[in-house]
């Protein structure tokens, strides 16, 4: 995907204390600020605009900004996170927003939808169904993007916290996809790259720019996506994974 601009929020020291159904631990809040910031510096690397908001004390997942919006090129559609602690975030992200999309869409309670949910397809949305988004939040997602001249369709999520915990876009029709926690039948057609063995957190990776970002420390999983034609670059977001959130959960990107 060729973007131009991300939008970023450094955690608060509160994200220690973020929701998390992983079992590895207490995120190390000084070496998650340095992985993020690490992360910024790569994405300008590829050219993006950044913009940062503000640590928010008030949210300690507000870091992982993603759930927040889904920004396609007509129109920014504001979320309502499934995780009810998390709504307020919302707020800060559709007044950004405001000032850089003309039409800004939302959804509406009682549906809910997260970011992390929402897989872009060149002109479709894959929308996951899973504990933090509903199929009435599903539903007004789709009616929005068919408004707008796209498509959409929804696939169950029945492991992992979001859709794209296990599976990413990576371009050139290719699918990056964990076979243990998804069918890769959702997408028949698509060229299809499996994680190996132990190292399914590398599912959820960012294309950015011709070169797709993968987490570090899973190397079997790089060297097939190098095979496979691409430029590889590798992150480490350890301390985000403590927290059940990955390399796209950290930047709303956008052209």
């Amino acid at each position: 995907m060729n973007f131009t601009h991300a939008i970023v929020c450094p955690p608060y020291k509160n994200f220690i204390y973020g929701i998390t159904t992983a079992s590895l631990g207490k995120p190390d809040y000084p070496k998650a600020l340095r992985q993020h910031q690490n992360y910024v510096k790569i994405l300008k690397e590829f050219g993006l605009k950044i913009t940062v908001l503000p640590p928010d004390e008030n949210y300690p997942d507000s870091t992982f900004v993603e759930d927040t919006a889904v920004l396609i090129p007509s129109c920014a559609v504001i979320t309502n996170p499934g995780a009810e602690s998390r709504r307020g975030e919302t707020k800060v992200v559709e007044k950004l927003l405001q000032g850089e999309f003309n039409t800004i869409e939302k959804i509406k309670y009682p549906g809910t939808l997260e970011g992390g949910d929402i897989l872009e397809v060149e002109n479709h949305f894959y929308i996951g169904i899973s504990e933090r988004t509903n199929q009435l939040g599903a539903e007004q997602f789709i009616e929005i993007v068919r408004n707008n001249g796209m498509t959409g369709s929804i696939i169950s999520v029945n492991q992992g916290l979001h859709l794209k915990s296990a599976v990413s876009y990576i371009g050139n029709n290719c699918i990056l996809i964990d076979p243990e926690s998804i069918t890769s039948n959702y997408f028949n057609g698509f060229t299809i790259i499996t994680t190996e063995p132990g190292e399914s957190y590398s599912a959820n990776s960012i294309s950015v720019n011709e070169t797709v970002i993968l987490s570090e420390g899973f190397p079997k999983t790089r060297d097939k996506v190098e095979k496979s034609g691409f430029s590889v670059r590798t992150v480490n977001v350890s301390e985000f994974r403590k927290l059940d959130g990955g390399l796209s959960c950290l930047s709303l990107r956008y052209y």
